[in-house]
């Protein structure tokens, strides 16, 4: 067997083999989808055959952390029923006890497969972004060897060793080990740059690409990892130490598949970690003779003539050469970072020199007893190093210390120069410090960025500067990440993902120090306005939705009268408005600040912001559907987008309109609108969006960041409602895989949720449901409440149209009941599902209560695309009672294609006329019922795989036949 692979165990049923661990159902070798509840019913089922397992059990066990209703748990297992065939062909696997719970019956046996363990990731894992390989790393191949067995063995394995030690770069090196056996799947998160706890979940998401839209991120990382196999490295967490133990408690007990390697100076003491304590390098022991080639053996002297060599410093190795390197390794008890920063020196010291200078810095800070002796040690190297540097070194390198994580050169350059540094001074100052190892380097692309190791700046910063020197440092730091956030923030909303995430969230996490800095005592609150004005699209575009929340609204607060009404006001009341829309879903606190941004844009004269913020409050209206408003701001959006010479606002102003007049029922306006509207995206096909020199338009933008798609879903349901189910269809299916070429989680989700309609509409039921699945593990990966409890509702209008109305409406009331809160659009669309539902068991009157009170909203909202049909399935609930009104269902169904016929909906009108043609002809007037449908049905020049377009063909040949 390759060492890649392995063998892991399942449970057997019929022709099913369940891997708990790998969370797979296969049926015959083909992978059976299933929902994460349904999973968990299964598990718990199977791994106790024929026993009673109580509702009660089946309720902790699959929720153990909410309460529900047991109407969830019979959603669940009816779905779970369907997909494992129970009852069909004589196959029986679950029992249902009344009064007691559920018991699998089946014949469960124990099985094996062997696994690769490079076995395919589930899609949508980022590239990975481990830095290269260390290709000379000395001492340390027993140590990734050992680390990587226990990772694959144990998941949960923490590095635990001093600052120095090399941690990082084992950790690295371990990843790279088993870069193939993860399928490319690894993931390094650098904490080092954090400074609050709440950040660390949010760092990991960021990493991922996960949409953040709660101050927690943890349950997004963890619904993400779920399904994933993969190696995740946590480096450097001492700081962090609690908060990373809890996250990491929660990836070992809730993502069964992820593999866990953390780095820390202490063990986070936590269920499931494996500790590996990470040991200085060897060095001969004192009492043996030194000789040259015995003693190069061993790791510690060897790194020292290696580093020494490297930097310039040729050695003869002697016998009396290498016996001082080995009492210089041995002075720094073998600590990697400290034999590299001595071993450096020797250059300009030379050997003999270099261990005297050392002598004499330890000899002066032994007498430190609040330290350790290896950490004295570290101390003394840093300490000695430091002092070896020139004047302007010193300087540079403290002004440097200002950055948190990786920076640039040109970030640099800002910062470290001025009156008394010049660029030329200054970039010399700085290879001189790359080269003595006191600044590392990394290229990433094309760029090099530079940092402090986290020992160095921690030194570093404990050099003390008098309060203005201080503050001056500071006020540089903070406008230089205002400048960069201001270009990053005008350009594209697109920004990067996956590995090349890795500049912007450095550049984030000097932002938010810089912001910390302007909102502290002895900050620069005006600097700190600008500032969060900056970052806010930047935050929206990475998806950090509770940051844009948090400091938008802290430089709200922090405005005096004199910034009232500037364009950084507008700037911030606009990325507040959109972050509690997204996060927090409709309310006064949303619509009061995209009201008062707007406000500002109109008192400036600021028409492109206008348009962006007209649009925005155009999509707060629908999402509270509230079309008639929606509806006056998108009009107005458009009117003032035609004064702009950009294709990008022109589109979205387009867009908007379209969409509102698609869900009013003026199809034949919305479809022009929306035609436009995808003209002008497309000269975008392939491109990033045009630079936006208007801060609250890149704020809409930038949180949707791929806005044809709105326009193309509209696009494709007004198709289908005008007659057209085969290019809506073709429509679909081209949007769908369009979104899956971008890394947009919020927009796929979107895409997913909304064109499963469409295939609900023709009866293509399976695509339905592949799509509704796609939509609701994309949207539990990335915390995307709402469209989680659409995609379930979704679920449940299928089941209804397969004939399983009892799961299906209790599917709908608790889709239902979630959405109303926080995302009303869907509503109209579900409740007429769950009427028809209602009326198949016999609940008629509680359907046709339900369908009165949507029309009451929907005349209100005027939400007018559904009224035929509301008005149809009203005529149908009143067939369906005990004792059926067919004058009145006969009316109802006149109304619905009146009202069908008004929009030009071809869709709805064919309903209508196949219910009304039906109710004639059992009243004994076929010829009617043939005259009125026929002419309909010829309307249609495509689709004859439509599910209403097959329906009318049955009963127009009926019709004709009992005509006769």
């Amino acid at each position: 067997m390759s060492p890649t692979a392995g063998t892991r165990e399942g449970l057997s049923f019929g022709p099913y083999n369940l891997l708990v661990r790998e969370r797979l159902l296969t049926r015959d070798g083909a992978p059976v989808e299933l929902g994460a509840r349904a999973f968990d019913i299964l598990i718990a089922l199977v791994s106790r055959p024929n026993e009673v397992v109580s509702k009660k059990e089946l309720l902790s066990q699959v929720w153990p952390d909410v309460t529900v209703e047991e109407s969830s748990l019979r959603f669940h297992m009816a779905g779970l029923r369907k997909a494992l065939g129970d009852g069909q062909d004589g196959a029986r696997y679950i029992t249902t006890l009344a009064g007691r719970g559920y018991c699998f019956v089946a014949p469960v046996s124990r099985s094996s497969e062997v696994r690769r363990a490079d076995a395919a990731v589930e899609s949508g894992f980022p590239q990975t972004n481990l830095p290269g390989r260390v290709m000379h790393m000395i001492g340390r191949d027993e140590d990734v060897l050992r680390i990587s067995a226990h990772l694959i063995g144990a998941r949960f394995v923490s590095i635990v060793g001093i600052g120095g030690v090399g941690k990082t770069t084992v950790a690295i090196a371990v990843g790279h080990h088993l870069f193939e056996a993860f399928a490319g799947a690894v993931l390094l998160v650098d904490l080092s740059a954090l400074r609050y706890p709440s950040l660390v979940a949010t760092t990991v998401a960021s990493e991922l690409g996960l949409s953040v839209q709660s101050e927690d991120a943890t349950p997004a990382v963890i619904a993400y990892l779920r399904r994933k196999r993969m190696l995740v490295i946590l480096d450097t967490c001492e700081h962090l130490i609690d908060a990373v133990a809890a996250f990491a408690l929660q990836i070992y007990a809730k993502a069964p598949d992820v593999h866990l390697l953390t780095t820390s100076r202490e063990v986070l003491q936590v269920e499931g970690e494996h500790v590996y304590r990470l040991d200085t390098l060897a060095c001969p022991p004192e009492d043996s003779e030194v000789v040259s080639a015995a003693a190069q053996t061993f790791p510690a002297p060897r790194l020292f003539i290696e580093r020494a060599a490297a930097s310039g410093g040729g050695l003869e190795l002697s016998d009396a050469d290498v016996a001082i390197v080995v009492r210089i390794c041995r002075k720094l008890d073998g600590v990697a970072l400290a034999i590299e920063l001595a071993a450096r020196r020797v250059e300009a010291y030379g050997l003999q020199q270099t261990e005297t200078l050392l002598d004499q810095r330890l000899l002066a800070l032994l007498g430190h007893r609040g330290a350790t002796p290896r950490q004295r040690t570290l101390q003394a190297a840093l300490d000695w190093s430091y002092q070896l540097l020139s004047e302007l070194e010193r300087l540079v390198l403290r002004r440097l210390a200002v950055f948190v994580g990786h920076f640039t050169l040109d970030a640099a350059w800002f910062v470290v120069t001025g009156n008394d540094i010049d660029q030329s001074r200054a970039l010399g100052a700085i290879e001189s410090l790359v080269g003595k190892s006191m600044i590392v380097t990394r290229p990433i692309g094309a760029m090099m960025r530079y940092r402090l190791l986290d020992t160095t700046r921690a030194y570093v910063l404990n050099v003390a500067i008098d309060d203005a020197q201080a503050a001056d440092l500071a006020m540089r730091h903070a406008n230089y990440y205002r400048r960069w956030l201001d270009q990053r923030g005008s350009e594209s909303s697109m920004l990067p993902t996956g590995a090349e995430r890795s500049p912007y969230l450095a550049a984030l996490n000097n932002a938010r120090s810089a912001l910390e800095w302007c909102f502290g005592e002895g900050g620069d609150v005006a600097l700190g306005i600008e500032l969060a004005a900056a970052a806010v699209p930047v935050f929206l575009a990475m998806s950090l939705l509770p940051e844009c929340h948090r400091w938008s609204e802290r430089a709200i607060r922090a405005l005096d009268e004199a910034a009232r009404g500037s364009p950084e006001e507008m700037q911030l009341q606009a990325a507040l408005g959109v972050s509690l829309m997204f996060t927090r879903g409709g309310g006064d606190a949303a619509r009061m600040a995209l009201s008062r941004s707007l406000a500002i844009a109109e008192e400036c004269g600021d028409v492109a912001n206008q348009v962006g913020l007209l649009g925005a409050l155009c999509l707060f209206q629908l999402r509270e559907a509230d079309f008639e408003r929606g509806l006056h701001y998108a009009k107005r959006s458009q009117a003032l987008a035609g004064n702009i010479e950009n294709p990008a606002v022109i589109a979205l102003a387009h867009s908007l309109l379209g969409s509102t007049l698609h869900l009013m029922g003026a199809l034949a306006d919305a479809r022009t609108e929306l035609e436009i509207s995808l003209h002008h995206w497309s000269r975008f096909q392939g491109q990033s969006m045009p630079q936006m020199d208007h801060p609250s338009l890149a704020v809409i933008l930038a949180c949707t960041t791929y806005p044809e798609c709105y326009a193309s879903l509209a696009l494709a349901r007004t198709l289908w409602l005008q007659g057209y189910p085969a290019q809506s269809v073709e429509r679909a299916h081209q949007l769908i895989q369009a979104a899956e070429r971008v890394d947009h989680p919020t927009s796929r989700v979107v895409v997913l949720g909304w064109s499963a309609w469409i295939f609900v509409w023709t009866g293509d039921f399976g695509s339905a449901e592949k799509y509704i699945n796609s939509c609701i593990a994309l949207a539990e990966s990335h915390s995307l409440a709402p469209y989680v409890a659409l995609g379930h509702g979704l679920k449940a209008v299928v089941a209804i149209h397969r004939g399983d109305a009892k799961g299906g409406v209790e599917g709908l009331q608790a889709s239902l009941g979630a959405l109303h809160s926080r995302y009303k659009l869907p509503i109209t669309l579900l409740n007429i599902s769950l009427a028809e539902g209602l009326g198949q068991l016999g609940r008629s009157s509680e359907g046709s209560a339900l369908i009165d009170e949507t029309i009451t909203s929907v005349r209100a909202s005027q939400e007018v695309t559904f009224m035929p049909e509301l008005l149809r399935v009203k005529g149908g609930l009143f067939l369906s009672m005990p004792a059926p009104n067919l004058d009145a269902a006969e009316a109802c169904f006149a109304q619905s294609l009146e009202s069908s016929r008004h929009q030009g909906a071809r869709g709805w009108e064919l309903r209508a006329a196949i219910d009304l043609a039906r109710l004639w002809a059992k009243r004994g007037k076929p010829e009617e019922g043939l005259k009125l449908l026929q002419p309909i049905f010829e309307k249609f020049t495509e689709g004859q795989d439509d599910i209403d377009l097959q329906a009318a063909q049955r009963l127009l040949a009926e019709l004709s036949k009992n005509s006769k």
